[in-house]
């Protein structure tokens, strides 16, 4: 019996529940958020990031472009890979690595 008394008197809402309410359920979505949007993201930006820093010469890269080579040099923020027999080299940047398909040292072996 929402919003009656007893006596016939319509019962008022009680703003301050509701507007606790509001409140409570933005907050529950934006944790929701951070956890399943905010957080993979972040954490995958890292591990990207630390893949591309420990780029070494001799490693096999694909771009995201889809360009397979091996890189032969490193600088600050670019790196030069060669991309067939005949040796051609192209300049990239290190943010342009997709993956590092094989290791220098697993190469080698």
């Amino acid at each position: 019996m929402y919003g009656i008394l007893e006596a016939g008197i319509p019962k008022t809402p009680n703003p301050t529940g509701t507007w606790l309410s509001t409140v409570g359920m933005i907050v529950i979505i934006f944790v929701v958020f951070y956890f399943f949007g905010i957080r993979p993201q972040k954490k995958q930006e890292k591990q990207l990031a630390e893949m591309r820093d420990s780029l070494q010469v001799g490693d096999e890269v694909t771009t995201i472009g889809g360009i397979i080579g091996k890189v032969v040099s490193i600088k600050e923020e670019t790196a030069t890979i060669e991309t067939s027999h005949d040796r051609s080299k192209i300049r990239i940047l290190k943010n342009a690595v997709r993956s590092i398909d094989v290791r220098a040292e697993d190469a080698e072996s």
